[in-house]
């Protein structure tokens, strides 16, 4: 139970979080590399399209059969997974949580301290559940950082519970 993280408050829902099965999530972002890339506003529409697109010129030039290099695609997915940095974006558990229309203040519990801040703000915030392919158990089990990066080098570590006020 050490490893769950509760957000609960002035939320309609309470929401358990186990980080130990984000590994498997699409929403996983690597965070080698987040910070460091510029983030893109596209439309999803656009998005899909562009896919789409990449998807049918790959069939038309390779064929519609799988050739020997998607496994190999595969395969390295497979060993990022296993050896990546990772993160998730916390916006979807607190959209899910559906906060009361009165709330303006999220709290990050932790061991030995407290931090507040604007709930806006936590919309933002990047979970870190991973380094180098192993969970965060020493001072884990999340490591909470900013969604500008401002605290990449010293997140918020030792997290036990989310608040909303």
């Amino acid at each position: 139970m050490e490893n769950i993280i509760i957000i609960s408050g002035n939320v309609k829902y309470t929401i358990t979080l186990d980080p130990g099965v984000w590994i498997f999530d699409d929403r996983r972002i690597d965070l080698t590399t987040y910070f460091t890339t510029k983030l893109e506003n596209t439309e999803s529409l656009e998005e899909y399209t562009k896919a789409v697109s990449k998807h049918w010129d790959r069939e038309i030039i390779e064929g519609a059969i799988y050739p020997p290099t998607l496994k190999t695609e595969k395969k390295f997915e497979k060993e990022k997974v296993l050896t990546g940095t990772f993160g998730i974006p916390l916006k979807p558990f607190l959209k899910n949580s559906e906060p009361s229309s009165d709330a303006n203040t999220f709290v990050i519990h932790c061991i030995d301290s407290e931090y507040e801040y604007p709930l806006e703000k936590a919309n933002d915030f990047i979970l870190g559940f991973s380094n180098n392919g192993k969970p965060l158990t020493g001072d884990g089990p999340i490591h909470v950082y900013f969604g500008d990066g401002s605290n990449l080098t010293s997140p918020i570590k030792n997290v036990k519970s989310f608040t909303i006020k």
